[in-house]
């Protein structure tokens, strides 16, 4: 890496910022607008390029290309303003509301009008099956009523799907069943529950395996446009546990809050090197702020 540039890039919603390490060791820094789609199609790459000192329809030289190490707010942003992928929830024969019900917790105990959380799925198509919790196959899989009802919401123009069932994080047959079904049918994305996560409960499964149908998309558009111009180049996003991620394996699901992370563990890290055990953090873009506080430990949480 010591004769390549590496780059680190943080884009958010208004505005893209860049340091870069030259060959020599040198930091450089750039900051552009993150959308100017009369000058260039990625804030990135064309970043990237100015700090190279080319024009905007060169090709990137992928060999001087060390790494790309990248924090963004493109599925932060898409479920703040709800600009994610149509999607469809695939789950048990009634529990098509399981999700809207969920815990029931109220955070207002004493709220008159309490206002639910709006879905991220659009449409739930409810499959006759049940597994109980030992595994026993009570109600077997209705693979043509499925079917039917796969191929009649892709008809409808619903490319991004949730597979959700009862017990599907420790019984798959029947989730993966599912899968092939809505991969031969042309989905274009397909979210299984035991693949997204390990969560037991019903709902932190059935929310994250939703979140991440909804969000992998806007994601994989991004991430297929910076891959067709970094071809070959080590590309990793921050993930919303403050680690870095390779881009094939990078997912919705990881990326909530991909640019907030990489903020705090920035701040935690020069905290620490300037000797100061209690800090506030203020990161304030264009679409959210958020603030934290750091006093020496990582406080982290499952569920969210």
């Amino acid at each position: 890496m010591d004769d390549k540039w590496e780059f680190w890039i943080d884009r958010g919603g208004t505005f893209t910022d860049i340091v870069a390490r030259d060959p020599g060791g040198r930091l450089i820094t750039h900051k552009l607008l993150s959308e100017n789609p009369t000058r260039y199609r990625d804030a990135a790459t064309q970043g990237i390029r100015d700090v190279l000192g080319l024009g905007s329809s060169d090709d990137l030289p992928t060999e001087r290309i060390g790494a790309v190490k990248m924090g963004t707010t493109a599925a932060t942003n898409a479920l703040l303003e709800r600009k994610g992928e149509k999607t469809l929830l695939v789950t048990t024969q009634g529990f098509g509301d399981g999700l809207e019900i969920g815990h029931q917790a109220r955070p207002d105990i004493f709220a008159l009008d309490i206002e639910l959380p709006q879905m991220l799925y659009s449409d739930v198509l409810e499959v006759r099956e049940r597994v109980d919790a030992k595994g026993n196959v009570l109600i077997p899989l209705d693979r043509a009523g499925a079917q039917a009802g796969l191929l009649a919401y892709f008809e409808r123009g619903i490319n991004s799907v949730a597979i959700v069932l009862l017990h599907g994080h420790r019984y798959h047959e029947h989730e993966s069943i599912l899968k092939i079904m809505a991969r031969t049918i042309g989905f274009q994305h397909i979210s299984v529950s035991h693949q997204v996560t390990s969560l037991m409960k019903f709902v932190p499964r059935g929310e994250t395996s939703v979140a991440d149908a909804y969000l992998s998309p806007v994601l994989n558009r991004y991430k297929d446009r910076m891959s067709q111009e970094l071809r070959g180049t080590k590309l990793m996003f921050m993930g919303s546990d403050g680690g870095l991620c390779n881009g094939d394996f990078f997912r919705g699901k990881n990326a909530v809050l991909s640019g907030p992370a990489g903020g705090v563990v920035g701040m935690a890290k020069v905290s620490e090197k300037a000797q100061i055990q209690r800090v506030i953090g203020f990161d304030m873009g264009g679409t959210s702020t958020d603030v934290t506080h750091y006093n020496g430990t990582f406080e982290k949480t499952l569920e969210t």
